[in-house]
């Protein structure tokens, strides 16, 4: 399992704040941290090591986090940090700017400049998706990130929205990954922050085609996703949501190795798999399920079900029912 997890509630209360600043600086950058709730700070922290990109979930009370010029001298790995707001609100200030953010908004900031970061301005309780990643990973110009610093960018539709929901289900899943998933987790996550970043500034151009084709490819499965349960959704409606012809569909497909069609039959299979092991489902007749994602023809369904995954639908049931 790659994913390390943290919390402050395996000591004391009193001991909590300690615990809580000693794995802060073991897991990203030291800091200056102040807080309220120091008493006892519950909190918890699930870190995904990706290589030189990480991927962290804090679930936090009251926190102000302040990088001086002391703290970047005693450590900078020259780290740009992308904070995802899922739960809660905060503040930032950096390089002159200042931003308030909220659900649904992301934060960048420079470890190589001071800045102060405050969580729960107004609220209990945050849960953020911290991002940390070599500034020359990202492929845009430094003149265009250093513009963003402490800028909030909302990111509840498009790419953004995309960005979005691809951290907050990595985190969830965050003990589902292995190893041999975190070139794949730093990539696409890499490639969605720089789509992301670079239409804020209008320069998304500036991103490599290698960067802007998985970020689409990304996109549009996020898209899929989403319009599984829709029977006219297929290869041409794809295309059509994207603005792109059913051809480049292909080959944006084609160079992961998948076809779109196939892919949207494949998520539609998992889909009815699911729903069909589910005991609060058991009520609900199969053809139903199928239908749900999708499939509008029971014998077809049945028939492409017991190929790919060698029982029937209703076996699969029973399987799962222990009957």
């Amino acid at each position: 399992m790659l994913v390390q997890e943290f919390r402050t509630d395996v000591v004391r209360p009193a001991e909590r704040w300690d615990l809580w600043q000693d794995v802060a600086t073991r897991t990203h950058v030291p800091n200056l941290l102040r807080s309220e709730r120091r008493d006892d700070f519950d909190a918890t922290m699930r870190v995904l090591p990706l290589g030189d990109v990480q991927i962290a979930e804090l679930r936090l009370p009251h926190l102000d986090t302040v990088r001086t010029p002391r703290t970047i001298r005693r450590f900078d790995p020259e780290f740009l940090q992308i904070n995802c707001q899922l739960d809660g609100d905060g503040g930032m200030a950096q390089d002159g700017n200042e931003t308030a953010f909220r659900v649904g908004q992301l934060v960048v900031a420079d470890t190589s400049l001071p800045y102060e970061a405050l969580i729960n301005r107004t609220s209990e309780r945050s849960t953020t998706v911290v991002v940390s990643m070599p500034r020359t990973r990202l492929p845009l110009p430094p003149r265009v990130v250093r513009g963003l610093l402490a800028t909030s960018v909302t990111v509840d539709r498009g790419m953004g929205g995309a960005l979005h929901r691809w951290l907050a289900d990595v985190a969830r899943r965050a003990g589902e990954f292995t190893e041999a998933d975190a070139p794949a987790l730093a990539s696409v996550t890499t490639d969605l922050i720089a789509s992301v970043l670079g239409g804020c500034a209008d320069s998304e151009d500036a991103l490599p085609p290698e960067s802007r084709r998985r970020a689409l490819h990304t996109r549009i499965r996020d898209f899929i996703e989403r319009n599984l349960g829709d029977p006219s959704l297929s290869p041409v409606t794809v295309a059509a949501a994207h603005g792109i012809s059913v051809r480049h569909l292909h080959q944006l497909f084609a160079a992961e190795g998948e076809a779109p069609a196939a892919w949207i039959r494949h998520r539609r299979l998992e889909r009815c798999r699911r729903d069909l092991a589910d005991p609060r489902l058991r009520g609900r007749a199969v053809h139903w399920i199928a239908a749900r994602w999708g499939f509008t023809d029971p014998a077809t369904f049945s028939r492409v079900f017991r190929r790919v995954y060698g029982m029937t639908p209703t076996d699969h049931r029973h399987h799962h029912a222990g009957g």
